[in-house]
């Protein structure tokens, strides 16, 4: 749609099933680069909004923000300013002290493209063949795509997994 649409500016909820919201933005930022994107969610994760971030969007807004924090958020970033809700701001605040202190980056950072797809697949409960079929793959492939996931995150297990996901926000 945005290709077609052409906004200037994209407010995007982040919690979408089969292709989250940061894989989307990692796919409308290259193909409509004069889009400004907004992020909406639920979450004050900070992983989550780091991605969401990473990925080239100019704000993050929690869900339950007033409507005129949205307006002034939406402006701010049509204007090609960045906007942070402040929870969000405090959050990032959190992680930018935590990573100064450790100096780690997160297992899932080295996943793919694919291989967050497959795992928000994984994690919402379908089956490998449910998986390929829908992403138009092999069930082979998606068991190959499973085991890379589970190696790099050091876990055993779809129930592993789920809670991994889970515990770090990314889904």
């Amino acid at each position: 749609m945005a290709q077609a649409l052409l906004p200037d500016v994209i407010a995007l909820d982040l919690g979408m099933p089969v292709l989250n919201g940061v894989d989307a933005l990692c796919r409308i930022v290259p193909a409509v680069p004069s889009a400004r994107v907004l992020c909406l969610s639920a979450h004050a994760e900070q992983r989550m909004i780091a991605a969401a971030l990473d990925a080239g969007a100019l704000g993050y807004l929690l869900k339950d923000c007033a409507y005129d924090e949205l307006g002034k958020a939406i402006r701010t970033v049509a204007g090609g300013r960045s906007y942070l809700s402040p929870e969000v701001a405090t959050a990032m605040v959190a992680s930018l002290r935590s990573a100064r202190h450790h100096g780690a980056t997160a297992p899932s950072a080295q996943l793919s493209v694919r291989e967050r797809q497959i795992l928000q697949l994984l994690v919402e409960g379908h089956s490998t063949r449910e998986i390929a079929e829908r992403l138009h793959i092999s069930a082979k492939t998606v068991g190959t795509h499973r085991e890379h996931i589970m190696a790099k995150l050091q876990v055993k297990g779809i129930a592993q997994l789920t809670r991994y996901s889970i515990r770090e926000g990314l889904f």
